[in-house]
This record gives C-alpha cells, sequence and structure tokens, in this order.
C-alpha cells in the first residue's frame, strides 16, 4: 500500500485508475480493513492502493463527500467511480478489485 503525501493527490486521482483506502490512524475498524487490503495485494503480488490519512486531508474529504471512514474510493481518470464503506471479507475485497 502506498502512502499518499499531499503534493501527490492530484496526480493519484487523475491515474487512468486509483484505488485510495481512507482511513484514520486510531480507527479500529480501519486497521482491520487495512489487514483486508493489504492481503489482497499479498495474494495478487502486487500494490493495488494507495493510503491516505483523513484527518490530514479534509478538504478531500469533503470535495468528494467522503461520509465516514473506512472508505475505499475507485478513481477512474480524476473522477469518482465507486465507494465502498464495507469491507465484507478478503474474498469480498478480491472480487472487487478483480472485478475493475
Amino acid at each position: 500500500m502506498i502512502n499518499i503525501i499531499e503534493s501527490e493527490v492530484q496526480a493519484v486521482t487523475n491515474q487512468e485508475q486509483a484505488r485510495i483506502f481512507v482511513h484514520t490512524p486510531f480507527c479500529g475498524t480501519c486497521q482491520l480493513a487495512e489487514k483486508m487490503l493489504l492481503t489482497v495485494e499479498t495474494v495478487m503480488g502486487q500494490e493495488y492502493y494507495h493510503k491516505l490519512n483523513a484527518s490530514l486531508f479534509p478538504d478531500f474529504m469533503q470535495e468528494n463527500q467522503i461520509e465516514s471512514v473506512p472508505c475505499l474510493i475507485t478513481f477512474k481518470q480524476g473522477k469518482v467511480q465507486e465507494k465502498i464503506y464495507a469491507f465484507h471479507s478478503v474474498q469480498h475485497m478480491l472480487a472487487k478489485t478483480l472485478g475493475d
């Protein structure tokens, strides 16, 4: 999982496709969701996700109307395609990743 810093947000969201995991450091549900996504990356042998700390990016949160954390937001060419708030299981997240 690749951490995003402020200067990279625009470049990441404008990629052909980008998946950004939005979290906060002290959120237990976020930690569990992150473990699921890391497992997906391990199974696939590739980094699929960028990681963004919601506490440091309030403008990003508001602009993209992110309602809660954790949130996996998928961008295609700068536009929001999907927001996932419920991380049911590793299998579910793997299917979501492969479905894109």
